[in-house]
């Protein structure tokens, strides 16, 4: 099944409460995008336009002088299921479908006339809250999670706003132009494919810094300010012991190694909250790289960071000390058991960097070669920051016990905001 360019293809999606007289509406294919954006649009606004009457669904295509009908009676409650066995059916289909004839169904256009018609208390004006009412109802039905916060984030970075509710009130209400109302439908469209919101929005506010984000590098998750906000305490109580370190000095000072950067999160919060550190940053994917690079250009950083394509092994250690020992490691490694991977939500699944997730059968693969070179790397009673599984301080705490050797002694275990134990401070003891 396919639909090419040589030949005059359209694509008839019919939607009408008499099932026994569907008018079809015409779309126009074009090799521009992705046809199943529009199909899972069509039948998210199918669903949410007609939530009482039977709806009644033709998709039909035609190549090579062969004609393709698939026809479909159902109502609103099964309707709402439809959406992914239908993208499958539809997967061979390489040209975006486009309507050809907005006006013939109000239900399937994509002018925004069922929005217009039902939201706005002014006919033909669509306002912020119209639309975050809209694209929230038609979320819910695809099963998008966070629909809400979704919507919102959406409309309010169109409109050149953090949140939602930052929004004035004057903007509220306040009609879109096609402009915005088209931007907010682009965004939406890759919302509905499960692109999560930071890949749609293209940036994310971590800690006080707001990054740059792009698929597939590992997006930063708000427990990990916490790991951030650990390091930082720990250098305060540093100070407070040895005052000659809180003064400016000629040497950088503390001295930080992340490894697995990702967007540059972690090392550039600490850059940000340590006025005189230095950062040296690395990770194996040269996308996640070239982001903490780029991140590190736009927040004026770049001086204080170094930044490694590096795949970390036990052999990295004298790569790694170009820049002298250092006085904090931390990390949020790949930690999940690898057994979990499959349960992990679709966005995850289908857009994130799955190797900065995979931490293997026990989760501790990277977790063990970091451990391993700490003893090599840092000061003397210098310490390793990292974030885990919950079922890991146990099992970190063992496997030091089997390797005395390292003089590394688990010092803390704290726990994120859900309660659950998540960060380790593991520290370096004197010879």
């Amino acid at each position: 099944m396919g639909v090419t360019k040589e030949t005059e293809n359209t694509m008839r999606l019919s939607a009408n409460n008499d099932q026994k007289n569907c008018k079809p509406v015409s779309f126009l294919c074009c090799p521009e995008k992705n046809p199943l954006t529009v199909v899972s649009w069509c039948l998210a606004t199918v669903a949410c336009g007609s939530t009482k009457c039977p709806v009644s669904l033709s998709i039909g295509w035609s190549d090579d002088s062969k004609e393709h009908i698939w026809k479909l009676g159902t109502d609103f409650t099964t309707m709402r299921f439809l959406t992914h066995a239908l993208l499958r059916r539809l997967s061979g289909l390489s040209s975006w479908c486009l309507p050809r004839e907005f006006s013939q169904s109000p239900i399937l256009s994509l002018k925004w006339s069922p929005l217009r018609q039902s939201c706005s208390e002014r006919p033909g004006f669509v306002t912020a809250t119209d639309v975050v009412k809209y694209w929230q109802k038609v979320f819910e039905t695809n099963g998008v999670p966070e629909a809400q916060e979704s919507s919102e984030y959406i409309v309010s970075f169109v409109l050149g706003a953090k949140t939602f509710q930052s929004l004035h009130s004057k903007s509220l209400h306040t009609p879109l132009t096609a402009v915005q109302q088209e931007h907010i439908q682009q965004l939406s469209y890759k919302r509905l494919e499960r692109m999560p919101l930071q890949y749609v929005i293209g940036e994310w506010d971590f800690q006080d810094l707001t990054l740059k984000m792009r698929p597939p590098v590992f997006i930063p998750r708000p427990e990990t300010e916490d790991l951030v906000s650990l390091v930082v305490e720990e250098e305060s109580q540093k100070c407070e012991k040895n005052p000659d370190l809180c003064f400016p000095v000629s040497v950088p000072h503390p001295v930080i190694m992340e490894i697995g950067c990702g967007s540059g999160a972690i090392a550039l919060s600490l850059l940000c909250k340590l006025p005189q550190s230095l950062v040296i940053a690395m990770d194996k994917k040269e996308a996640a790289v070239d982001l903490t690079r780029e991140n590190a250009h736009r927040l004026q950083l770049q001086e204080r960071i170094h930044i490694l394509h590096h795949d970390i092994s036990y052999s990295s250690a004298k790569q790694l000390l170009l820049w002298g020992p250092v006085d904090f490691i931390v990390s949020n490694p790949p930690y999940v058991f690898h057994e979990d991977m499959a349960s992990l939500d679709t966005e995850i699944l289908c857009y994130e960097d799955l190797d900065a997730l995979d931490g293997g059968d026990d989760g501790m693969r990277v977790i063990k070669t970091i451990l391993a070179l700490a003893p090599s790397l840092l000061k003397d009673s210098g310490s390793v920051f990292l974030e885990v599984d919950p079922r890991h301080p146990n099992m970190v705490e063992n496997w030091l016990q089997a390797h005395p050797n390292l003089l590394l002694v688990l010092r803390a275990v704290h726990k994120d905001f859900c309660g659950k134990p998540r960060f380790l401070h593991i520290q370096k003891q004197s010879r």
